[in-house]
C-alpha cells in the first residue's frame, strides 16, 4: 500500500508540475503550500504545522515587480479534518514539500574587494531533500555552462563577479517531488567610485555680495556618496554656516553672499559610503569681478527638497533648503496645517530639516521659507510616509477531505495597502472553473488529485514584498478502524450510559450506520448516534444486551467493527463500623462487604485519607484479611495518633466501581485518676466559646462519653495576632489604598476589636495613625490632595480591642495611587481606507496626570446611540489603530479615551468617518475585439454599479504574455481601448472597472495571438464577441480594422 501511494502521489504531482513548468522564470514568491492526495490508510503520515513554520521575513529593502495583483481584506486558515488530529505529529519520516530556512538577501559587492567571490544564501528543508536552481532577472542560470557559478548546499557562489554580467535580481527555486517554491528577490549591486574628469575647470567670477553655485559634477559611482569641499589645499575643508551650504543631494557648494575671503580654489571631494574610497575633483577658481559690488536683493531658493518626498516609516528624513541673497537669508521651516514634529531637528544653520523615526502622522505639506530685509521666497513639498507590508494573519498548514472546499486567505497591512497574488509550483495560479481568487482569498471547490502541488501567496505594495507558506493535504482513503476499536466487549451495569466507539479513519467523512444483530438500529430518546459516529445508549437495561455492528462507507470503500454489550446488576457496598473513636494502643477491624453480580469477580482496595494503604511499609499496624470472595476486612493493630483519619473501601468489577468511607478518631488518655471529679483545661484562646465531655475508661474498655457541658467563653485579653498580607491597591488620584487579610474571630481575643492603620511618607519620622473599628474591614483609604501620585509610604497595620493594643504587622512600602488619566486625547482623526477599514489616530498630552496604560477607541454607527458603541483597546503608547471588519458605505462616530489601572479618562470629542462603498461586483460584459497584426481594438459594455457600490471612475485593461506574471496596464475612462502587443506569442487580456472602493471584478480572460506587428493586408478581419454568458460567437466580417479605439 505504501508503494502504491507513493506512485499515485508522484504521478499526480508530475502532471501538475509539467502544467506550469514553463511559467516559472521571473516570478516573485510568497506562501508555499502542499496539496497532497493519499489513498490507503496505512500511508497516513504524522504532521505538525507548529514544528514546520512556513513564514519568511524578507529584508525590508526587497521590492518585487508589482506584476499581477489582487486586493485582500481578511485571512482565514481552513481546517476540515476527520479523525486525523493524532496523525499530525512531527516526524522526520513524513514526506512534505520544500520549506525555506534561509532566503537570499540584498548584497552590495565592492568592485575592489580582494574576496572576488559573491555568495547568495539559500537553504530549504523538505522530505525528500529539495534541490535548487537560481534565476537572474527572471531567467534561469545555467550553472553547468559557466565555470564562474557553483552551488554549495543551495547557496549560489559567483566567482570573479562583474557588474556587466552579474548585477540584477536573483531568486532561489527549490524543488522536490511535491513541487517548487520561489524565494524572495535579492538585488546584487556593485560598489565603485570612478574618477573625476581631468579637464581643467573654468574660473567662476562674481561680484562681491553676489551669490554663487560651484558645481561638483561627481564621477560615476554606486551606491551613494558623501560630498565635501576643500578650500585652496587639502585638508582645509569648507565650513558650512548660514552663508555656505553643501548639498548632499546635488553635491554642489552654495555661497549665498560672496565675500573677499571666499576668493580661492575649490575642490569637490566625494567618498563612497561602502568602499570608503575618496577622489578629488580638479580645482574650480573663484574670483571677484572689479566692476563694482552687488547690491542687496531678495532671496532666491537655489536648492530644495523634491515636490514629493517619500520615506519608509521608522527611517530618518532629511529635507534641504538653501537660498542665495543679500543680505544672507534666514531659513525657517513649518508644517503646513500643523505643527512641526517635536522630534524634528534643524541642521546646518537650519538649511536641513531632519525628522528621525518618521511616522505616518508626520506626513503632510512642509514649507521652507528664505527671507531677508529685501523680501522672502517660499517652497512647499509633500512628505509621504509609507510602510512595508506586514502580516496580520498567516496561512496555517491544512488538510482537507477529497471533495471538500479549500479556502485560504492572505491578509497584510501596509501603506499603500498591499495586493496579493497566488502561485502554484512557482507559476501564477489563474481562475478556472473550480478555482476562484478575489481580494486575497483563494477558493478551490471540490478538491481532487489535479489540485495537488505547492501553493504560494505573497502580499506586496510598491515598496516591498513579504512571503509566508503553508502545507495542504487532501486525504482520500476508504474507511479503516484502529486496532483498539476492533472486536470489543463492553460490560456495564443497569442504568449506566453506554458509548460504543465508531471512529473510522476515512476521507471523505464516511456515512455511519448501526445494526443490532441483523436489524438496522433506529434512534430514539435513549439511543443516539453521535456526530462523530459513536453510539450512545442511556439508562442501559438487559434488553440492550447483544451484538452491535458499525459500518462506515464513503466513495472509496467501507469497513465495519463489531462490539458486544453485556448489562449486569450494579454493585453495592457495606462498610462497618461507620464512625470509630479509639484510644492510642487499641485495635480495630473494619469490615467491607460487596453485593454484586455473581458472574463478575470483585477486587477490594483500602485507602487512608484518599491514599492507598501500603501494607508492606506500615510497620505491621495494618493487615488485609479476605475471608470470602465478596468481603474483605482491614485489621488495625496498636493504633497510633497518626492512624486517625478517613478510611475508604473501594470495590471494583469489570462493570463498575463503588466506594465508602468511615472516620477513625484517636485520642490520648488524660492522666486523671478515677476518684477525681474535676480537671483544668489550659492554653485555650481568649474570648472563645468551648464545651467539654468526659469519657470513663478502665482495663475492660472505654464507656460512652458524657453529654456536652454548657458553653463557656474564656476571658478577654489583649490581641496577639496582627493582620497578614498588608499590601497596596489601585485607587484614584491623591489616594493611598492599604489592604490586609482580616483577623479571624477566634484570634480577636475580646470585644471592641479593630485595626490601627499607621503610615508615613518614606524617609520621615512621625507615624500617622487611623482607627478602623470594623473587625471585618480589609481596606483603608487615606486621601490627601497634597500627596503627589506614586509617593512611597511606609505602612503597618496593628490590632486592638477593649483590653488594649496588640502588635503591628511588619512594615511594608506602598505607593499612593497614580489616578486615572485627566486629559482627553487631542487631534483625533479618522480616515476611511477601504470598504471595511478606518484608521484612527490621536495625540496624548504627556504633561497630563495619570499615565495611560493604553487607549480605548469607541465607535458606533450613525443610527445607533453612543451607549451601543463597540470598543477596542490599545496598549502602551500607541497613537493609532486600524479598525477592521466594518460595514461598507456606513457613517461611523468615534471617540478615544486613555485608561490605566485606576480607571478611564474623559473621552475626546467625537469624530466621524464613512467607510467606502465596495467596488463594482459586475464585470465588463460583452467584450468585442478586432485584431490588426499586433494591434487589438477592444470595446465593452459599461459597468453599472449597484446602489451600494462605488461609482465607476474608469477602466483598466490588463494584458500579459501567457506564462508571465507581470501585467501591463492601460487605464481609460472610455469603454474602449487599443492594445499594442509588442512581442510574438499568446497574450492574456482582462478588463475591470476602477472605483474609489478599488478595482472591480475582472472580465473573463481573452487569449489573443500576436504576430509581432504583422499587418493584415487582405480585406478580411475577424470580430470576436465575448458574451457574459457561457457561449461565445465569432463573426467573419469584411472590413478593415481601425487603428483607433471603437
Amino acid at each position: 500500500m505504501w508503494l502504491s501511494w507513493k506512485l499515485l502521489l508522484f504521478l499526480s504531482l508530475t502532471g501538475c508540475l509539467s502544467e506550469y513548468s514553463e511559467a516559472v522564470p521571473g516570478l516573485p514568491t510568497s506562501y508555499a503550500a502542499i496539496l497532497r492526495i493519499k489513498s490507503g490508510s496505512s500511508s497516513l503520515a504524522s504532521f505538525n504545522s507548529k514544528n514546520r513554520p512556513r513564514l519568511s521575513s524578507p529584508s525590508l529593502g526587497s521590492v518585487s515587480s508589482p506584476g499581477w495583483r489582487g486586493a485582500a481584506q481578511h485571512y482565514h486558515s481552513p481546517t476540515n479534518l476527520y479523525h486525523f488530529s493524532e496523525t499530525f505529529k512531527h516526524d522526520e519520516s513524513v514526506d512534505y514539500g520544500p520549506v525555506f530556512v534561509q532566503e537570499p538577501d540584498d548584497m552590495i559587492f565592492p568592485t575592489d574587494s580582494e574576496e572576488k567571490k559573491v555568495s547568495l544564501n539559500c537553504q530549504a528543508r523538505g522530505n525528500p531533500t529539495p534541490t535548487y536552481r537560481w534565476l537572474r532577472n527572471g531567467t534561469e542560470i545555467d550553472i553547468e555552462s559557466d565555470y564562474r557559478f557553483s552551488l554549495i548546499e543551495g547557496s549560489l557562489i559567483i566567482s570573479n563577479p562583474s557588474e556587466m554580467k552579474d548585477s540584477g535580481q536573483y531568486q532561489c527555486l527549490t524543488t522536490n517531488i511535491f513541487g517548487s517554491i520561489l524565494s524572495r528577490e535579492a538585488v546584487l549591486q556593485f560598489a565603485y567610485l570612478g574618477n573625476f574628469s581631468g579637464r581643467t575647470r573654468s574660473a567662476v567670477s562674481v561680484r562681491e555680495g553676489q551669490g554663487v553655485v560651484l558645481m561638483c559634477s561627481p564621477p560615476l559611482h554606486s551606491p551613494e556618496i558623501i560630498y565635501s569641499w576643500v578650500f585652496n589645499e587639502f585638508p582645509s575643508f569648507v565650513a558650512e554656516d548660514s552663508r555656505r551650504f553643501i548639498s548632499q543631494e546635488t553635491g554642489n557648494l552654495y555661497i549665498s553672499k560672496v565675500q573677499t575671503s571666499d576668493v580661492g580654489s575649490y575642490i569637490c571631494l566625494v567618498k563612497n559610503t561602502v568602499t570608503n574610497a575618496r577622489v578629488l575633483s580638479p580645482p574650480t577658481p573663484l574670483t571677484l569681478r572689479n566692476d563694482g559690488v552687488m547690491g542687496e536683493y531678495e532671496p532666491k531658493i537655489e536648492v530644495h527638497f523634491p515636490y514629493t518626498v517619500t520615506a519608509a516609516r521608522g527611517t530618518t528624513v532629511r529635507m534641504e533648503c538653501f537660498a542665495l541673497g543679500n543680505p544672507v537669508p534666514t531659513i525657517s521651516w513649518r508644517k503646513v496645517n500643523g505643527h512641526n514634529p517635536s522630534k524634528a531637528r534643524l541642521r546646518k544653520s537650519q538649511a536641513v530639516l531632519e525628522i528621525p523615526n518618521v511616522q505616518l502622522e508626520d506626513s503632510g505639506m512642509y514649507e521652507c521659507k528664505a527671507e531677508n530685509s529685501r523680501g522672502r521666497n517660499v517652497f512647499r513639498g509633500q512628505l509621504q510616509v509609507y510602510t512595508y507590508p506586514h502580516w496580520v494573519e498567516k496561512l496555517n498548514d491544512t488538510q482537507l477531505d477529497s471533495g471538500d472546499q479549500l479556502r485560504w486567505e492572505c491578509k497584510a497591512t501596509g501603506k499603500p495597502r498591499p495586493t496579493y497574488r497566488w502561485l502554484k509550483n512557482g507559476a501564477p495560479l489563474w481562475p478556472q472553473s473550480r478555482i476562484e481568487m478575489m481580494n486575497g482569498v483563494l477558493m478551490i471547490h471540490s478538491v481532487n488529485v489535479s489540485d495537488a502541488g505547492m501553493y504560494q501567496c505573497l502580499a506586496e505594495n510598491k515598496y516591498g514584498t513579504i512571503y509566508a507558506s503553508a502545507e495542504l493535504k487532501v486525504l482520500a482513503s476508504a474507511p479503516t478502524f484502529p486496532l483498539n476499536q476492533m472486536r470489543k466487549t463492553i460490560i456495564v451495569t443497569k442504568g449506566q450510559e453506554v458509548v460504543i466507539e465508531c471512529k473510522p479513519q476515512a476521507s471523505p467523512k464516511p456515512t455511519i450506520t448501526w445494526k443490532k444483530g441483523d436489524k438496522v438500529l433506529r434512534e430514539n430518546k435513549r439511543i443516539t448516534i453521535l456526530p462523530h459516529g459513536s453510539l450512545r445508549i442511556l439508562n442501559a437495561s438487559k434488553s440492550d444486551e447483544g451484538r452491535y455492528l458499525c459500518k462506515g462507507v464513503n466513495v472509496f470503500g467501507s469497513a465495519e467493527i463489531i462490539a458486544s454489550v453485556s448489562v449486569k446488576e450494579p454493585t453495592r457496598i457495606e462498610l462497618t463500623p461507620k464512625k470509630i473513636e479509639l484510644t492510642v494502643g487499641e485495635s480495630i477491624v473494619l469490615s467491607c462487604k460487596a453485593l454484586h453480580d455473581s458472574t463478575m469477580d470483585v477486587t477490594f482496595y483500602w485507602t487512608l485519607n484518599g491514599q492507598p494503604i501500603d501494607f508492606e511499609k506500615e510497620g505491621g499496624h495494618f493487615e488485609s484479611i479476605k475471608a470470602q470472595a465478596s468481603s474483605a476486612d482491614l485489621m488495625i493493630r496498636n493504633i497510633l495518633l497518626m492512624h486517625a483519619g478517613r478510611y475508604g473501601c473501594r470495590v471494583q468489577t469489570a462493570a463498575d466501581t463503588v466506594s465508602d468511607e468511615t472516620e477513625l478518631l484517636v485520642r490520648v488518655p488524660d492522666l486523671i485518676s478515677g476518684d477525681m471529679e474535676s480537671a483544668m483545661a489550659v492554653e485555650l484562646n481568649p474570648w472563645v466559646e468551648y464545651e467539654f465531655r468526659v469519657v470513663a475508661t478502665n482495663k475492660i474498655g472505654t464507656g460512652d462519653p458524657s453529654a456536652p457541658s454548657r458553653v463557656i467563653r474564656t476571658n478577654e485579653a489583649v490581641p496577639k495576632t496582627p493582620p497578614a498580607n498588608v499590601s497596596g491597591r489601585s485607587g484614584r488620584r491623591h489616594e493611598l489604598v492599604i489592604a490586609w487579610e482580616p483577623v479571624s474571630e477566634e484570634f480577636q481575643s475580646g470585644e471592641g476589636f479593630g485595626y490601627i492603620v499607621a503610615f508615613r511618607p518614606n524617609g520621615t519620622r512621625g507615624w500617622k495613625e487611623k482607627m478602623v473599628t470594623s473587625s471585618d474591614a480589609s481596606k483603608f483609604i487615606y486621601r490627601d490632595e497634597s500627596v503627589p501620585p506614586l509617593t512611597p509610604f511606609e505602612v503597618k497595620v496593628g490590632v486592638y480591642n477593649n483590653k488594649g493594643d496588640g502588635p503591628f504587622s511588619p512594615i511594608v512600602v506602598i505607593c499612593s495611587a497614580e489616578g486615572e488619566p485627566t486629559a482627553a486625547p487631542i487631534d483625533v482623526k479618522a480616515t476611511s481606507l477601504s470598504v471595511s477599514e478606518i484608521l484612527v489616530a490621536w495625540k496624548h498630552i504627556k504633561e497630563s496626570l495619570g499615565r495611560p496604560q493604553g487607549f480605548e477607541v469607541g465607535y458606533w454607527k450613525d443610527m445607533q446611540q453612543e451607549e451601543a458603541a463597540e470598543k477596542v483597546k490599545t496598549e502602551g503608547n500607541e497613537s493609532s489603530i486600524l479598525l477592521t471588519g466594518l460595514e461598507g458605505n456606513t457613517l461611523y462616530h468615534l471617540t478615544v479615551r486613555a485608561y490605566n489601572a485606576a480607571g478611564y479618562g474623559p473621552p475626546s470629542t467625537a469624530v466621524h468617518a464613512a467607510t467606502k462603498k465596495s467596488p463594482p461586483s459586475q464585470a465588463p460584459g460583452n467584450i468585442m475585439w478586432i485584431q490588426d497584426g499586433s494591434h487589438v481594438s477592444l470595446g465593452w459594455e459599461p459597468v453599472r454599479p449597484l446602489a451600494n457600490e462605488s461609482d465607476v471612475m474608469g477602466y483598466k485593461v490588463l494584458f500579459r504574455q501567457e506564462g508571465q506574471s507581470n501585467s501591463q496596464v492601460i487605464e481609460t475612462q472610455k469603454t474602449s481601448a487599443v492594445v499594442l502587443l509588442p512581442d510574438v506569442g499568446v497574450y492574456i487580456i482582462e478588463v475591470c472597472a476602477v472605483s474609489e472602493g478599488g478595482d472591480g471584478t475582472a472580465s473573463p480572460q481573452i487569449r489573443v495571438p500576436s504576430f509581432s506587428g504583422g499587418k493584415v493586408t487582405s480585406a478580411q478581419s475577424t470580430l470576436h464577441v465575448l458574451s457574459t454568458s457561457s457561449s461565445s460567437v465569432t463573426l467573419l466580417l469584411a472590413l478593415m480594422v481601425p487603428s483607433t479605439s471603437w
